[in-house]
């Protein structure tokens, strides 16, 4: 018996994408840092919210790629002629990705408090009914 593949099903047409979309998002990496919430705002917004504590403004990156939006941080090591007798707040980079459906877009980002507040607006296509004439034979 062959594994039918979610992909492959013959009622969805259109959709070969779907198993590499599934697979990118399995290779995005389970890593917890930062951390981070993802809240439904409305029916059609999204907030991605990330605990990025000691990171500046200048310090994050937010792109979206091929609709992967993609959150990097770089912090600059600044311990240089510092003596720490504990170190537990490290200057550490990181890189979230989060794969977008067709028509989710982002709307703004800002950070306050230490938290990092992305919006995602997805927009509500409009009903199309399409009426396909029929073309029979002729005698």
């Amino acid at each position: 018996m062959s594994k039918l593949l979610l992909g492959s099903h013959p009622f969805l047409l259109g959709f070969e994408q779907l198993e590499q979309l599934v697979e990118r998002t399995a290779k995005t990496g389970n890593d917890g840092y930062p951390p981070y919430n993802i809240e439904q705002t409305s029916e059609n917004s999204y907030r991605i919210t990330l605990a990025v504590a000691g990171f500046a403004e200048a310090d994050l990156s937010i792109t979206v790629e091929d609709r992967q939006l993609v959150i990097r941080g770089r912090q600059t090591d600044d311990a240089e002629g510092r003596l720490f007798l504990h170190r537990g707040i490290a200057a550490r980079q990181f890189q979230k990705s989060f794969v977008l459906a067709d028509g989710v877009d982002v709307g703004g980002a800002d950070i306050k408090n230490g938290l990092l507040h992305v919006d995602l607006t997805r927009a509500v296509p409009d009903k199309i009914i399409q009426t396909i004439k029929i073309n029979g034979e002729t005698a």
